[in-house]
């Protein structure tokens, strides 16, 4: 199969062209100007030159290609215009182009649990409202509209991760580094289930969605079955590690959302992103990001292969031995 892949640099995005490679695939990837290749290193790659939000680039890139795995996106920014800016319209360019093609191509896009919202005292389904709760979350909603806009025009399938764990990973890399030093934080209150997965089941499971008949107009939550909380995610690191804990640390939600402030605002002044953020501590604060994978298991067959203790073990190891620890 042809596939494009957009934001194949990234951390999801060099996973899926390593498994689509490994499947047989020849794989083109979109890549502005003076991107790093490093991540998809020893991969043969068809470098396309361009940018989500160049609508002509995009178009070029899209051609004669029979699925596109949009994973291109923007998780961070001062700027709650550059959300819809990139993931927005970037969908939207991405729509456009493949509905032009003669045969338009499957497009997969990677949408996320931040679209629905935080979950209660059960997993959500993919049938729950969107509830976002900050920018970013936002811009994933509007994608999966954009989505929606073009069917009948455009095959697409909507593929929901919870957080995601693996080597290269730097949205866990602080609570890794906390642990290397011997400490563990611990957050006050009930616990607050989260749903992971490993970076090698979601490349799984975009590739089925790329494939599968079933998946064919609809979204699912590509998860694991297991739930994790901040603190097991640090106890597994502790002892992938071989660290003991020596200080667990208790943080109340005012303290983190304090440190959160006041962390905003020195990255306001340096230009600079520092780990925490208000937007971590809420979901951080939230009463769980669960959702449940049935959706998928039932109508695609995708159930994840690691284990999520095996998933935290390998990332903190990885981080050790390529020194970000």
């Amino acid at each position: 199969m042809r596939a494009l892949v957009t934001g194949a640099s990234g951390f999801i995005g060099a996973a899926l062209v390593r498994e689509l490679h490994q499947r047989g695939d020849t794989v083109r990837v979109l890549l502005r100007p003076g991107s790093s290749l490093a991540a998809l290193q020893g991969i043969p790659v068809e470098p396309a030159e361009g940018d989500v939000t160049d609508a002509p680039s995009v178009a070029r890139a899209v051609e004669g290609v029979e699925v596109v795995y949009h994973l291109a996106g923007i998780r961070r920014t001062p700027h709650a215009e550059d959300f819809r800016r990139v993931n927005v319209e970037g969908t939207t360019h991405v729509l456009e182009a493949s509905a032009k093609q003669s045969k338009p191509p499957r497009v997969v896009l990677a949408g996320s649990l931040s679209a629905t919202g935080p979950s209660s005292d059960r997993p959500l389904t993919e049938d729950a409202p969107f509830r976002p709760v900050e920018p970013y979350g936002q811009s994933k909603v509007d994608a999966e509209g954009e989505c929606h806009k073009f069917a009948g025009k455009v095959p697409f399938a909507i593929g929901r991760a919870p957080r995601v764990l693996g080597p290269a990973d730097r949205e866990n890399l602080a609570f890794m580094k906390i642990v290397h030093r011997g400490l563990l934080l611990a957050l006050s209150g009930p616990p607050r289930p989260i749903s992971f997965i490993d970076v090698d089941d979601v490349a799984r499971g975009f590739m089925l969605l790329g494939t599968h008949p079933a998946a064919a107009d609809d979204t699912f939550f590509i998860t694991s079955d297991e739930t994790l909380t901040l603190t097991r995610l640090q106890e597994i690191a502790a002892r992938a590690l071989d660290r003991k804990i020596r200080l667990r640390i208790p943080v109340s939600p005012a303290v983190l959302r304090g440190a959160a402030w006041g962390a905003d605002h020195v990255s306001k002044l340096t230009g600079k992103h520092l780990p925490l953020n208000h937007k971590l501590a809420e979901q951080l604060l939230a009463p769980g990001w669960w959702c449940s994978g049935e959706r998928a298991k039932e109508k695609l067959g995708f159930t994840a292969k690691m284990g999520l203790e095996e998933s935290v073990a390998r990332s903190a190891r990885w981080y050790r031995d390529h020194g970000w620890i």
